[in-house]
């Protein structure tokens, strides 16, 4: 009987142990969760804007120097003052710069535009040799002031550096080449460097150069605007490879190295005379494309 009486009391306690866990349970769940919904941003117009961080660079083909039946090396001047130019000097990127900021930041390479041979210094060289640091490039980029003489002492000031101003730098140099890819059947340029100008002294100089296969990356991420056109996605990279520069030709190979200006004792930039030259080597460049496919 006893027996009967321990185990019915176990009974009855184990049935209010799993009413309570149940109740506990039912406590618990019966409050609803409130799930904050994010709500998504409306569309910012009727077109949809690509990211061009998304962007990759399109490389050059692939050119062996057995193949190169025929090329040309041509310097260009390109004119930011110019309508069709004027896209890389916009608010929001100047090609200046992301040029610097790239540099600063050790992702692209500044190349001396002085070089010496036999211990004499070239003002202007392109040959990709001497490699410059961060502060050097900035430093050629501002440049220095004169040294004033100081009235009470009579001593000279140390010159010191000036500020940098974005808009000084509205020409650029380009150096290229003109190939003839005979394996492929194709006469095309190719930018080789890129060269930020600057006024010293009265003329237009580089102040740096930066080799554009390097640099095609970094331009790539830039976004052109294009104020003819808003669904136009292109960036910098697009607007070089694209060519759809306007520039003027200023040198091309000759034994003496020397640029159309020299050669024709010009003076004045804008004489008539260096234009015509100018339009008749790239005449000439179009003539020796035609000629390919003359017969």
């Amino acid at each position: 009987m006893m027996n009967k009486v321990l185990y019915t009391l176990g009974l009855l306690t184990l049935g209010s142990i799993s009413f309570a866990q149940s109740t506990k349970t039912t406590a618990n769940t019966a409050a609803p969760l409130v799930i904050k919904k994010t709500k998504t941003p409306p569309k910012d117009g009727f077109s949809a804007r690509i990211d061009v961080d998304s962007n990759t660079v399109v490389p050059y083909a692939a050119v062996r120097e057995e193949d190169v039946y025929y090329s040309k090396r041509i310097w260009r001047e390109m004119d930011l003052t110019d309508s069709v130019n004027s896209v890389l000097n916009n608010d929001q990127y100047k090609l200046i710069e992301i040029f610097l900021t790239a540099i600063q930041d050790e992702e692209l390479t500044a190349y001396s535009s002085k070089d010496t041979i036999a211990g004499r210094v070239l003002e202007d060289n392109d040959s990709f040799k001497i490699a410059l640091t961060a502060q050097e490039a900035l430093q050629n980029a501002r440049g220095y002031t004169e040294g004033s003489q100081d009235q009470i002492t009579g001593k000279l000031a140390k010159p010191t550096l000036k500020r940098l101003r974005p808009d000084d730098f509205s020409k650029y140099r380009i150096k290229e080449d003109w190939i003839l890819d005979i394996k492929r059947a194709v006469f095309e340029p190719r930018i080789v460097g890129i060269a930020p100008m600057k006024m010293v002294e009265g003329n237009w100089q580089p102040v740096f150069w930066i080799y554009f296969d390097e640099a095609r990356e970094i331009l790539s991420k830039k976004r052109l605007l294009n104020p003819r056109n808003d669904a136009s996605v292109m960036t910098y990279d697009d607007f070089f490879t694209r060519r759809l520069f306007s520039s003027i030709i200023v040198k091309e190979t000759n034994p003496g190295n020397k640029t159309i200006m020299e050669i024709l004792g010009a003076t004045d930039p804008k004489d008539p005379k260096l234009i015509a030259e100018s339009e008749r080597i790239e005449k000439s460049l179009d003539k020796f494309q035609k000629r390919m496919w003359k017969y």
